[in-house]
């Protein structure tokens, strides 16, 4: 065993530290409370001081990814400083890259392993559920000032969370190499949802020169 190099007072970030790590390298499945006693140095028992079992460490470390990865997204479309369609757009595409540079966590906070747990913290239908919620209300601040159509904003949220969470899924699986070109999928992406959302698309992206150039065609 490692000396352990931790005082107990901050033992349990540590081991959760050290869990996002192994995690971000290896994937939860590989994951031991035995590596994490030997990557601090300490004994299990102390580990089960804080941790009772890996279910529920897995569980802490869902709800403390779920708040980096809201870290992440939602401060974008909360910022009422810059237009809608820039925060939808900008918003969209930080998802991406929070998805591939945390591949594994991305999978374990999205995937079906550990779904019983994540129901447990994350109800997608409260405005206060990361990333979700601050996009439901975005729509909603939209279909006020007349951008979005104003239909039903819980189904408009899934609708892009759905397209976002596809084209992330097919990234960090490496389907047909979609990572290579994935800047470009994700603007002709955009596009077709702005399509289906917004009561006048062509006014909105003409008025927005960044995305405006982002999304015109090629030649």
């Amino acid at each position: 065993m490692k000396k352990s190099k931790y005082h107990h007072g901050n033992l349990k970030d540590e081991l959760l530290n050290i869990a996002f790590e192994f995690i971000h390298k290896n994937g939860v499945e590989n994951l031991t409370l035995k590596i994490l006693a030997e990557e601090t140095g300490t004994s299990r028992s102390a580990i089960y001081r804080h941790f009772s079992s890996k279910d529920e460490l897995i569980e802490t470390i869902i709800e403390k990814g779920f708040e980096e990865f809201d870290n992440a997204v939602s401060p974008i479309l909360k910022d009422i400083e810059k237009p809608l369609a820039d925060r939808f757009y900008l918003s969209g595409k930080k998802y991406i890259e929070f998805a591939i540079e945390n591949r594994n966590l991305y999978t374990l906070l999205f995937g079906k392993k550990y779904a019983d747990i994540r129901e447990r913290i994350v109800d997608i239908k409260d405005d206060d559920c990361s990333g979700f919620g601050t996009l439901k209300l975005a729509i909603e601040e939209g279909q006020k000032s007349g951008i979005i159509k104003n239909d039903d904003s819980y189904k408009q949220a899934i609708v892009i969370w759905s397209s976002l969470h596809g084209l992330a899924s097919l990234i960090i699986n490496g389907f047909m190499n979609v990572e290579e070109i994935y800047e470009e999928v994700y603007n002709d992406m955009f596009k077709t949802l702005l399509a289906g959302i917004v009561t006048n698309r062509v006014k909105l992206i003409s008025s927005i020169p960044f995305l405006n150039r982002a999304l015109e065609p090629k030649l």
